[in-house]
């Protein structure tokens, strides 16, 4: 098992790609499915501590892993029970079901073991369980003490995250060659438990990814304020937002950090606070400009965000600025954007069209011409050229106020230390989660965006 950090996320049909790929190469389908079964075997093996495992077969290819699995098991001498759906409908499942020489049990009437192994449907599901076939898999998840998915967890879209009713959660999912969207995105993402990915050989584009620890620079010793990155952000009606993204973007690592707007001296007193103009604005040595967080929507505010759209510096797009621009207008600006959405401010901006939020995030970069950073409990990061990274779940404790301000400050820092806007963006997804799993329970945004100091400490 591998850890599931930088790996791979394919959809569907991008799985099926890959497979067929490598059974062109001259990989044998029932090849590939005995070394998926056998490591999902290996894997079992080593959580299950012995006890006794049933595996659960559906009639495809996720229930011909299992067959392996089985026979794997029962090789190995361990303790190992099948009960089937129905009959394979494969060929290579037939196969491996004809390599399972223990007894096969109906589903419906099929007694607990305390390791229980679901392998009923994969990626191909599309509709909703059947009520019994549900009614069963629940009844035997609750009895079981450890509970593991191959590939998905029966009853889960694989490119949507969607769930059809209301499956069981498992304890792990064993991934099959590369994660899907559904490992991901909720509410499946949260169905899953502990993902971990399997090798079974097949190559998978990288253009989707599952967020990494990124590499930052460090300074050197040439290092000075101003070449580690110059934050700027423009205060809003609602000036602690603007004061929280901008201690975000100090505790991240910027070397100069500015608040526009702000005239009356307050602590921290590294923050250094500026008029609003012209001059200021324009500033060549900004790295980052911040507009949106507390800002307010009425035309004022209308008007700052387009003197800050007019500005050639990368400029980072948050919260109430988010109502106040058009995808036409951020798509004509010339320097590199990155907009930092929730749901609500998605919708403002984008409307509310079809497809996974995945679909939905890398149609919305297109449109702007800018990396978007959906956030949520499933933050997915999509490029204009089709590139995207997608958070594992974060910690619910960060539905706190201002956390999304602490974010497009980290956001800041990294943009202004020179990295790529889909890098930065990762990357201040990335210390913003992991400042919030340092922090724990019932922490506060100012809490959040002084831990970010130990996260970006984490990568120094």
């Amino acid at each position: 098992m591998k850890s599931i950090e930088g790996a791979a996320v394919l959809t569907a049909a991008a799985t099926r790609e890959a497979e067929a790929r490598a059974f062109a190469a001259g990989v044998e389908p029932f090849a590939m499915m005995q070394r998926a079964g056998q490591a999902c075997a290996h894997a079992i093996r080593r959580v299950s501590v012995g006890g006794e495992v049933l595996v659960l077969c559906g009639p495809g290819n996720n229930g011909g892993d299992g067959y392996v699995i089985a026979a794997t098991l029962a090789s190995a001498g361990h303790p190992v029970r099948v009960a089937a759906l129905t009959e394979s409908r494969t060929d290579s499942a037939k196969q491996a079901c004809d390599g399972w020489t223990g007894p096969v049990e109906p589903l419906a009437s099929a007694a607990p073991a305390p390791v229980l192994v679901d392998a009923l449907f994969g990626i191909g599901l599309t509709r909703k369980l059947d009520d019994d076939v549900a009614a069963t898999l629940n009844r035997l998840s609750r009895a079981a003490r450890l509970t593991i998915a191959v590939d998905l967890p029966s009853g889960v879209d694989t490119d949507s995250g969607a769930l059809f009713g209301c499956p069981a959660p498992v304890d792990i999912t064993l991934a099959l060659g590369a994660l899907k969207p559904a490992h991901l995105l909720q509410p499946a993402a949260a169905r899953c438990g502990a993902v971990r990915l399997l090798d079974i050989g097949i190559e998978a584009d990288d253009r989707t990814r599952v967020l990494a620890t990124p590499i930052l620079p460090a300074p050197g010793p040439s290092a000075h304020k101003f070449n580690r990155g110059m934050v700027a952000i423009i205060k809003g009606r609602m000036t602690g937002a603007s004061e929280l993204a901008a201690r975000a973007a100090m505790h991240a690592s910027a070397g100069y950090v500015a608040l526009l707007g702000a005239t009356i001296p307050a602590a921290p007193h590294a923050l250094v606070r500026r008029a609003l103009s012209d001059e200021s604005l324009g500033d060549p040595r900004i790295g980052a400009l911040v507009v949106g967080p507390g800002l307010g929507r009425d035309g004022s505010m209308r008007a700052l965000v387009e003197r800050a759209l007019g500005t050639d510096h990368p400029l980072i797009v948050d919260g109430d600025a988010l109502h106040l621009v058009t995808p036409e207008q951020l798509r004509a600006r010339a320097g590199p954007v990155i907009l930092t959405p929730h749901a609500g401010e998605f919708v403002a901006l984008f409307g509310d069209g079809p497809g996974s939020k995945l679909d939905r995030a890398r149609d919305a970069a297109r449109a702007a011409g800018a990396v978007v950073v959906f956030k949520g409990a499933d933050t997915v990061i999509a490029a204009p050229d089709g590139r995207a990274r997608l958070s594992p779940s974060a910690s619910n404790w960060l539905s706190t106020a201002g956390s999304g301000d602490v974010l497009a400050g980290a956001i800041a820092a990294c943009l202004a230390a020179g990295l790529d806007p889909l890098d930065a963006a990762a990357a201040g997804v990335w210390l913003h989660g992991e400042a919030a799993r340092a922090l724990g329970p019932a922490f506060i945004a100012d809490d959040l965006a002084r831990a970010l100091a130990g996260a970006r400490a984490a990568v120094a």
